[in-house]
């Protein structure tokens, strides 16, 4: 396995192509190797494409089985039923159209639990994927499988989307950076407008800052019908990553919302990060976020997520050609028959009051310019362990910024005394990737994370 080009970001591959000093198809051909070598442990790679990536070789990289999909290959999201009549995307995404333009091969398609719909990566199609950090852990979900991949150094960048925390999440567990875009800064074409709601957020997982930034550069932007738009950033932001960020007004906070404290390691992981902002000569002070612990914003999107997976069921069912709820894993069929029961009035309802809520949470930026959290309130889980309530428990500091559609990013700047990497999530206003892009550049030269990486298997 050559060691250099398991862990060269893609800017850096790019750099070797433009020298002559590798050919696209010797990358291609690498990663091949390592996927290879590592996936009979990780499982975090569901199905290969090598033929195809070699004969169109470039960057190589992994797609999320979740809405990116690509005409002629597997598609199954998670579900055993789609995996069993060997369902076959019809389209390219928009995304996967722009992946390719930007000079991306695809050599594979990345895990996933069920519909997208769970913080581990445990399916009973595939089995469950493994943090390359401790092979016992989960890394996440709904991105895990590409969490997993790019963090283990199969590739540099892999796809993903985050309904919940599905970037951010994995990212934390992995120690890598992953970004949850300004809601509509990529577009869901040509599918969708929307996907579970207002929800869904797509872009890329990868190990360094800068990959994060010049991908977005190339995918970013709508697609024609798309019902709304991010707005604009003012120039690249791959130029954002070394500018400097100013003296920000950052506020922080620990508190689990509804109640109690995070872990002690989730904890110090932010303390750590609150530390070094303050020796970096922001104004850091804790604050409350009162909107956080509002009950009524959490009891609202948990039925809309269960309507989203009532939907998603019915539209596989149609696409399977048979009603599959009878085949699904115990907690979507149980959320789908809460979806099913939710009245038309009942959704639009429950969107007004996320709406409202949003709204409140809009004010915490009239004397902020960012907000430090954690990602999750503790660390991984162990694979097998995990229960249907989790997905709840621990998505308490992500979903609402998939609520309030503001760009969050997980950056790995902790280590645990177990030796486990612990996100630390930066959040900004709508439209401000620029902000997060300047203050997480300003971090990643004061901490550098490329090369902390997992144990070698």
């Amino acid at each position: 396995m050559d060691e250099e080009l398991r862990w060269l970001d893609v800017v850096g591959q790019r750099r070797l192509l433009a020298d002559g000093e590798v050919s696209p198809r010797e990358l291609v051909e690498a990663a091949v190797e390592r996927i290879g070598v590592l996936n009979p442990r990780l499982n975090a790679v569901i199905h290969t494409q090598f033929d195809t990536a070699v004969a169109a070789p470039g960057i190589p990289m992994l797609l999320k089985d979740s809405l990116c999909t690509e005409a002629g290959q597997p598609y199954h999201c998670g579900l055993r039923a789609a995996r069993e009549r060997g369902y076959v995307a019809p389209t390219d995404s928009e995304l996967v159209v722009r992946y390719k333009r930007s000079g991306f091969a695809i050599v594979g398609r990345t895990n996933i639990p069920e519909l997208a719909a769970s913080v581990t990566t445990e399916p009973l199609a595939y089995g469950p994927t493994r943090n390359p950090w401790d092979v016992r852990l989960s890394p996440g979900g709904s991105s895990g499988g590409s969490a997993a991949a790019v963090a283990s150094g199969m590739v540099a960048a892999a796809s993903g989307n985050d309904m919940g925390g599905s970037i951010r999440i994995p990212a934390s567990n992995c120690g890598i950076v992953g970004l949850k875009p300004t809601r509509a800064r990529t577009t869901l074409a040509p599918d969708f407008g929307e996907f579970w709601g207002p929800f869904t957020h797509q872009h890329v997982l990868s190990r360094t800052l800068r990959d994060c930034a010049a991908i977005l550069d190339e995918t970013a932007g709508p697609s024609p019908g798309d019902p709304y738009c991010a707005p604009p950033g003012e120039r690249a932001w791959a130029l954002e990553v070394d500018a400097p960020p100013g003296r920000l007004r950052i506020g922080y906070r620990t508190a689990i919302p509804g109640g109690g404290e995070a872990h002690p390691h989730v904890r110090e992981a932010v303390m750590s990060a609150v530390e070094l902002l303050d020796a970096l000569g922001h104004h850091v002070t804790r604050t409350d976020v009162r909107p956080l612990d509002d009950e009524q914003h959490r009891e609202s999107s948990g039925y809309l997520f269960a309507g989203a997976v009532a939907r998603d069921v019915a539209r596989w069912s149609r696409l399977l050609g048979a009603d599959i709820t009878g085949e699904l894993e115990a907690p979507n069929a149980y959320m789908a028959s809460i979806g099913a029961r939710l009245a038309a009035p009942d959704w639009l309802g429950h969107l007004e009051v996320l709406q409202a809520w949003t709204r409140r949470m809009a004010r915490i930026w009239e004397h902020l310019d960012v907000l430090v959290l954690p990602v999750l309130p503790e660390p991984p889980v162990r694979i097998g362990e995990s229960t249907p309530g989790d997905t709840g428990r621990l998505t308490v500091f992500t979903v609402p910024f998939n609520i309030t559609g503001e760009p969050a990013i997980s950056l790995p700047l902790h280590l645990s005394s177990e030796g486990l990497p612990i996100g630390v999530q930066v959040v900004a206003p709508i439209g401000r990737e620029d902000r997060i892009f300047r203050l997480a550049g300003q971090l990643e030269r004061a901490r550098p994370w490329a090369a902390i990486k997992p144990p070698s298997p």
